[in-house]
């Protein structure tokens, strides 16, 4: 298994630690907050934004900026570096910033932000544990004009998998489905063209990171789930979903656990546009 030994800070912050944090930063040297709600499906988050966000937070668009246009590389492919760097600047982030993500409290845009810059290279990223709807202070309908940062993507910081990458984990080492049960058996597929899932893939919704309340569990909690999935026993943990949105949530769990692992961003809307590539359907291997 891949733990992750690093010193990076811890990937998630409550909202009463976050609170203090911009009261004591009140000077100008706070966290940038990077407001990502999105909607599968739904409306724009621009919108939603403007009615009302925590105080400096500057929208960033999942569909536009953290993701490249769908094709073959699926629903939500890696955005060209250069585009993700250039709205991560406009957003105020630099090298030396710390930067916290939030969406609405679903957790997965979020995560695919922190994702994203950790992929990058940056060193301080976190997740308002909860999102918006954990944050018991005041909101803003103000819109930020903030100073340009100097940030500048350098892609390789987290672990990331192509299609054969994938189907070689799910062979000899450990690759999580993060969607939900009844798409990982093939019951239904509400959005792909082909129902199941990559053959070797064992079942972990993201549901099962989070507690009824949105937050993440605690770590020892998150550690013994992914202990019963496996994770402990195998050489290395990859992630897929199904356009490599909800499996950065887990990526994100896994991580908050104490392991590093790779995502497969593509995910099942890329895997399922070539049709040579197996499918599997029924219940979970174990």
């Amino acid at each position: 298994m891949n733990r992750n030994t690093s010193t990076d800070s811890h990937p998630l912050v409550s909202a009463e630690d976050l609170a203090a944090e911009l009261a004591a930063s009140s000077g100008g040297a706070g966290p940038v907050l990077l407001d990502v709600r999105y909607e599968m499906g739904g409306p724009p988050g621009r919108p939603t934004y403007e009615e009302g966000h925590i105080p400096g937070a500057v929208y960033v668009d999942l569909d536009t900026e953290l993701a490249g246009p769908p094709g073959d590389g699926g629903r939500h492919p890696l955005p060209d570096p250069d585009v993700f760097g250039a709205a991560m600047r406009a957003a105020g982030v630099s090298s030396g910033s710390r930067v916290v993500v939030y969406d609405g409290g679903q957790g997965w845009a979020s995560a695919r932000a922190w994702w994203l810059l950790r992929w990058a290279g940056h060193p301080d990223v976190r997740v308002l544990d909860g999102g918006l709807a954990a944050w018991r202070g005041a909101l803003s309908t103000a819109v930020p004009e903030p100073v340009p940062g100097d940030f500048a993507p350098v892609p390789g910081g987290m672990p990331l998998l192509d299609a054969d990458g994938a189907a070689a984990l799910a062979r000899d080492g450990l690759l999580l489905d993060a969607r939900a049960g009844e798409r990982y058996r093939g019951e239904v597929e509400p959005i792909d063209p082909v129902a199941g899932h990559i053959p070797g893939a064992v079942s972990a919704p993201t549901a099962g990171n989070v507690a009824g309340d949105g937050r993440f569990l605690a770590p020892e909690a998150l550690a013994a789930r992914f202990k019963r999935l496996g994770v402990w026993d195998a050489p290395e943990v990859g992630v897929y979903c199904g356009s490599g949105v909800s499996a950065a949530h887990e990526v994100l769990a896994l991580e908050a656990a104490g392991v590093r692992a790779a995502l497969y961003a593509g995910s099942w809307s890329e895997w399922t546009r070539d049709p040579s590539r197996p499918v599997a359907t029924g219940p979970d291997r174990g």
